[in-house]
């Protein structure tokens, strides 16, 4: 079983991976200082770890099996390539620690799905990153929907359109493989593609196209998918990071019988389009809840954090769960697949129930 938390005491969190995504957790974690504390920091390049550990004042460890035999953290955030995610994830929930996974939770879909089994195995709980569900944007949104205002779902519409020069691809030798990192839709996007199942709902269908265009990687630097939602929905996702001279857009687009709502700006942090045909006082406060970010990140990090520590201490179901992350991770798959068989794929893929639903 993971070890346990006490409401009485702060949350002890190993972060293993002290890169680029790092930066945000660390800032959220201590920003949460009440409630949790960094008490070790995970590395192999000696620099990042150095810097890490000066920052937080947490131990230092070089391996993630030294990290994992510290007794005292409860619970591991992973900032490491996508592709390590489950090998990572598995020995932690070995060792008895509650795993915090960056998006995406893996590359391959069997990965993911005995991540979630390892952490049932092991009694402990898994998160899975997808801080773009707590901007104020979305939440605004996503109760106007959840109130039936929207009514009938006909359309949703996704665009990423962001820049990712060739430098950024070259700075570690993981970015742009299939087996560490993926390509625009597994990385950049996959928290639009979360988007999508979000606030449209369960899909039935998918259909996609990927090319290579301008970035000399293994993977994908552009994409389009269709979707076809059980509702009878249609969904259309766009995604690339060839945008010149900077990332224009991170949007989505949601059309009913009763309203249409875009949220746009670089990273859904706008709400462009809010139409319903039952106007309410309380809509004035669409005003107030668009913001600008400071990166394509967003700003819902910490409210994230702050959702895990509430589970952490039974005092709420997890925001996403390792079951809530196989519903984005299959759609992703779905779009690879598709891509590569030139077929339509139709979901849920094999083996979702069986872990979605059986404990």
């Amino acid at each position: 079983m993971g070890v346990p938390v006490q409401p009485s005491r702060k949350i002890r969190i190993g972060v293993v991976g002290c890169g680029r995504i790092s930066a945000s957790h660390i800032h959220a974690i201590q920003n949460l200082s009440g409630e949790a504390e960094i008490v070790a920091v995970c590395d192999t390049d000696p620099k990042r770890l150095s810097e890490a550990a000066l920052k937080t004042g947490a131990r230092p460890y070089g391996t993630l099996e030294a990290l994992l035999a510290d007794r005292e953290v409860q619970a591991v955030s992973l900032c490491t390539p996508s592709g390590m995610h489950p090998e990572q994830g598995i020995a932690a929930a070995k060792a008895g620690k509650h795993v915090i996974t960056e998006k995406p939770m893996s590359v391959r879909w069997e990965d993911g799905l005995e991540l979630v089994k390892a952490c049932d195995r092991a009694g402990v709980l898994l998160f899975v990153v997808k801080q773009n569900r707590l901007n104020p944007t979305i939440q605004f949104v996503k109760n106007a929907i959840e109130q039936g205002r929207l009514g009938r779902l006909h359309m949703v519409s996704s665009n990423v359109f962001w820049t990712r020069p060739q430098d950024y691809y070259d700075q570690a030798p993981w970015r742009g493989t299939w087996a560490m990192d993926g390509g625009a839709f597994m990385n950049q996007a996959s928290h639009y593609v979360d988007m999508m199942t979000y606030l449209g709902g369960p899909m039935a269908r998918v259909a996609a196209q990927t090319a290579t265009q301008a970035r000399k990687i293994e993977a994908e630097d552009s994409g389009v998918a269709t979707f076809q939602y059980q509702s009878g929905a249609l969904g259309t996702l766009s995604v690339t990071m060839l945008a010149y001279p900077k990332n224009i857009e991170g949007s989505i687009t949601l059309l009913g019988d009763r309203g249409s709502i875009r949220v746009g700006g670089v990273a859904l942090n706008r709400i462009e389009i809010f139409e319903l045909s039952d106007s309410r006082p309380e809509d004035e406060a669409v005003k107030s809840v668009s913001y600008e970010p400071t990166s394509v990140y967003g700003n819902g990090h910490q409210p994230y954090y702050e959702s895990v520590f509430r589970t952490l201490r039974d005092e709420s179901p997890a925001l996403v769960d390792g079951r809530a992350g196989l519903v984005s991770l299959q759609t992703l798959i779905a779009i690879y697949r598709s891509a590569r068989e030139r077929r339509t794929i139709e979901l849920p893929l094999e083996g979702f129930g069986e872990v979605v639903y059986a404990r």
